[in-house]
This record gives structure tokens, C-alpha cells and sequence, in this order.
């Protein structure tokens, strides 16, 4: 797979509790019809901090069943121990997910030949594509570009990186440094113009969980070099995508959005909470803007 247009981090909608799979599979219809190329389950938007491991196994079976082979499903399988995402990873694979992806380690703070080590090893337990992922305000540090490119060489199914580190010169940085077939993914859906103007392949959304089309358009107008149109349409709703990155932290207004929409309830599992009042109402009245409510 070349890890091309645009994936959506999937939001997992819980209910008492438990996951809502209802729900799960109404949002996953939704996402096929706005047109993404894919769904990634269990990334940070999927709360995957807050399940357990047979949840973690479940959201991605429901997943790929939902999905029904009409869009690619990139399992969010990664974890701080090696051991445990390379369980993970596989027990994707066996499922059928065609792809992974794969958090750069968490809060252990490993040195780049730690990080190179755990991916390494993760790769070689699998045949499934890679995308790695360096998101280095949650993660503590990023994977470095010297690191991702030994990575590239040294593992054939590695074939792709979702940057969340909100530099576009780290864009042009990997793009001069690896494989022109190697994907670059923007993590961050504000910056999907100026990522993809300097080279990435697509993006890994959030904001795609509640405007699928628009991501998916706004993607595909890059891939083909539409830049005019595409920055018209970045314009047009770079305060929505703004607004859902900083009115609290990812994935909580986004859920909060898809529940005001109605496509799943607002529940959220500790430590992550609901918005306040005032976020709520904040988050009505851009949503009202855009005629989503």
C-alpha cells in the first residue's frame, strides 16, 4: 500500500463504559461515504491510553468488519513496550488490518538506537506496512530523521511516517532524506497544505471524523496539484480545524463534535473529561458556522 490521501483517526465511542459498537459502526459508514481512503482505530483520537488490551483487539476487529475491505484500515497497534505492540501488531495482521501504525515509545524516553531497535523488531514480527509515528508533544521525543531513514533501509515494510510535530521544515527534512516512495503523512489538520506543498503524501485526520469529504477533497486537490483550490479551501475552514485542535486537548472536542452532530454519545473514560459549559457552547456556535448543526 503507498499510504496516499486521507486516513481518519477514528474516534471509539463508548457507552456505560463499554464500547458502543453501534455507534462505532455508524461512524465507520460515514467515514466510507465521505470518501476517506482509510480509517486508523486506536490512535491517541481513538483513546487508546484507556483500553484494555481485549478492547484494543475488539475496536480493531469491529474495524476491519465495519470497513468490509471499502477503505484500508491502518491499526493503531504501538506502544511504550515492544513487546506488547508487537503483540498487538500481530494480532492486527491476523485480523486482517492492512496496515499499522506505530507511536513513537512513550514517557520511557529511549535513545534513537532504542527507537531504531523498536521498530526494527516490530517490523520484522510482521508483513504488514508501517507508518510510523513521531508526535513529540505526547511522546517526549520524536523520531529523528537520521533514525527514520535507516529505518526505511533497513526494514522493506516500513514505508511511511505520520508527522505530529508541527514543523514543516521537518517535512522537507525527510523528504530529502528518504525514498521518494516513502509516504509522508501530515499529523495535523491545519498543516496539510504547506505539508503536502513540500512533499507529504497525504494526512492522518482528525477533523475528518466529522467533515470526511472535506478532508478527503482538501487531499486529493493537493495530490494533484491544485494548490490554488486547495489553499481556497484551507482558508475556508482553517478556523474549524484550528478551533478543534485548541479549544482542549485532541480527542476531546472532536468527540464532543461528532456528539453534537449525533453520530455517538460523549462519553469519555479518566483521566480524559468532557468540555466545559463555556468550551460547549463555544464549539455549538463554530459548529453552527460551518453548517454541521
Amino acid at each position: 500500500m503507498s499510504f496516499r490521501g486521507t486516513y481518519t483517526a477514528i474516534i471509539t465511542p463508548f457507552r456505560d463504559g463499554a464500547i458502543d459498537v453501534p455507534a462505532f459502526q455508524k461512524l465507520v459508514e460515514f467515514q466510507v461515504a465521505g470518501g476517506v481512503t482509510g480509517i486508523v482505530p486506536m490512535g491517541t483520537t481513538g483513546e487508546s491510553p484507556t483500553v484494555d488490551m481485549d478492547e484494543h483487539k475488539e475496536v480493531i476487529r469491529l474495524a476491519i468488519e465495519f470497513a468490509a475491505g471499502r477503505v484500508e484500515v491502518v491499526a493503531g497497534t504501538g506502544a511504550n513496550s515492544t513487546k506488547e505492540a508487537i503483540e498487538l501488531t500481530q494480532a492486527a495482521e491476523a485480523m486482517g488490518a492492512t496496515g499499522t501504525l506505530q507511536v513513537c515509545p512513550y514517557y520511557n524516553k529511549p535513545s534513537q538506537e532504542g527507537v531504531f531497535q523498536h521498530f526494527k523488531a516490530i517490523a520484522d514480527s510482521t508483513k504488514l506496512p508501517v507508518m510510523l509515528y513521531s508526535v513529540p508533544g505526547r511522546s517526549g521525543i520524536e523520531i529523528g530523521v537520521d533514525t527514520t531513514a535507516r529505518l526505511a533501509a533497513a526494514c522493506p515494510n516500513i514505508t511511511a511516517i505520520k508527522e505530529a510535530g508541527g514543523s514543516v521544515d521537518r517535512i522537507s527534512q525527510l523528504r530529502q532524506a528518504l525514498p521518494a516512495d516513502f509516504a509522508l503523512l501530515s499529523g495535523d489538520d491545519p498543516l496539510t497544505l504547506p505539508f503536502m506543498i513540500c512533499g507529504a503524501t497525504g494526512l492522518v485526520s482528525v477533523a475528518s471524523n466529522i467533515i470526511p469529504a472535506v478532508m478527503s477533497r482538501l487531499v486529493n486537490l493537493c495530490l494533484d496539484g491544485d494548490y490554488a483550490a486547495s489553499a481556497a479551501l484551507h482558508q475556508q475552514y482553517y478556523p474549524l480545524l484550528r478551533g478543534l485542535m485548541t479549544l482542549d486537548v485532541n480527542p476531546v472536542p472532536i468527540k464532543a463534535a461528532a456528539h453534537l452532530m449525533g453520530l455517538c454519545g460523549g462519553e469519555f473514560r479518566l483521566p480524559l473529561v468532557g468540555l466545559t459549559d463555556s468550551q460547549t457552547t463555544t464549539l455549538r456556535s463554530l459548529l453552527q458556522s460551518f453548517h454541521l448543526i
